[in-house]
């Protein structure tokens, strides 16, 4: 059995008795998170803010609201424009990936920068029921290139490095994922079975139990799921977990329970909700990002045995395309 992380979600489990209490296994270490760039941070609050107390909600909202402003202030000053203290300002910036204050003051002024010289972030209105069919299509043509935007900013480089070294190496990859993100799980087996890699997605997830357990260490198993809590893919990761398999989230809930049975979390921006644009559909494009970053990391990491494969499985289905007559 494998040692289970501390996460905020972990942390709450862990007082009730559940993995990671008292008696249970040692937390174990993850690569430690790059602080993010500037242009990243406003969509590290719309990613992380969900996640947030009410009181560091306040502050991500005024950083990412008036960069420049913020900028000029100190822990103090930032402390009593949110009404909050300072050190929920400093756990604030700790939250979205910065060391401390002094990090974050310095990404606030250079997001600042970067909004004077016009760089500032795109906002997409809601489709409304008598929408003309153009401005659907801008509209949503708006929200998929900031949702891709926000994944991309957001996304922990070195978590994703090792889940790919996790892959490359692996002896089997079983990957699990309900509804929506199911079609995001059987878009990554198929990649990676295409260069050669022996890869599983099950839509049932009795055949998901019943493939995970048959994991073992020198294995993987990759997890989707944007609410973080789908009970049919967290169950087949643990399993997976427990019998020594490398894990894997793909998620948009870092505090989420299925990060608890995740040696490497990738995260995916919120998902904006409307009456005609369910959360599955923003969900799903910046999950399949995310795979698509994954499977050309391994694609690489396994170049010489990837090309031939790709080859391969090319040339076995040119036959079933037919020639333009």
């Amino acid at each position: 059995m494998k040692e289970t992380f501390t996460t905020p979600a972990s942390a709450a489990s862990a007082a009730s008795g559940g993995p990671g209490g008292p008696g249970g296994p040692v937390p174990g270490p993850r690569p430690a998170p790059v602080p993010p760039a500037p242009a990243a941070l406003a969509a590290k609050v719309r990613m992380l803010g969900p996640t947030m107390t009410r009181s560091m909600q306040r502050v991500a909202e005024a950083v990412a609201g008036d960069p420049a402003g913020c900028a000029a202030l100190t822990v103090t000053g930032l402390a009593e424009r949110t009404g909050t203290s300072e050190a929920t300002v400093v756990r604030t910036a700790r939250s979205l990936g910065y060391p401390g204050y002094r990090d974050l003051r310095l990404a606030l002024a250079g997001l600042a920068a970067q909004q004077e010289s016009g760089a500032a972030p795109a906002v997409t209105a809601d489709i409304a029921v008598d929408d003309p069919l153009p401005d659907v299509v801008a509209k949503l043509a708006r929200e998929e290139q900031q949702c891709l935007a926000d994944t991309a900013a957001g996304l922990d480089v070195t978590q994703l490095g090792a889940a790919v070294t996790a892959l490359a190496g692996a002896r089997r990859i079983d990957v699990y994922g309900i509804g929506a993100s199911n079609l995001v799980a059987q878009d990554l087996a198929q990649k990676l079975l295409r260069i050669g890699l022996p890869a599983h997605a099950h839509a049932d997830p009795h055949l998901a139990m019943t493939g995970a357990v048959q994991l073992r260490a020198g294995d993987a198993a990759v997890a989707i799921s944007h609410s973080g809590r789908t009970v049919d893919v967290i169950e087949p990761l643990r399993t997976a977990f427990d019998r020594g398999a490398t894990t894997v989230a793909v998620t948009g809930r870092p505090d989420g329970e299925i990060t608890q049975y995740a040696d490497h979390v990738l995260t995916t921006s919120p998902a904006r909700e409307s009456e005609l644009r369910p959360a599955a559909m923003s969900s799903r494009t910046s999950q399949l990002l995310v795979v698509d970053c994954l499977f050309i990391g391994v694609a690489q990491r396994t170049h010489d045995t990837a090309a031939p494969a790709l080859a391969a499985s090319y040339e076995a289905l040119a036959h079933r395309h037919r020639p333009r007559g």
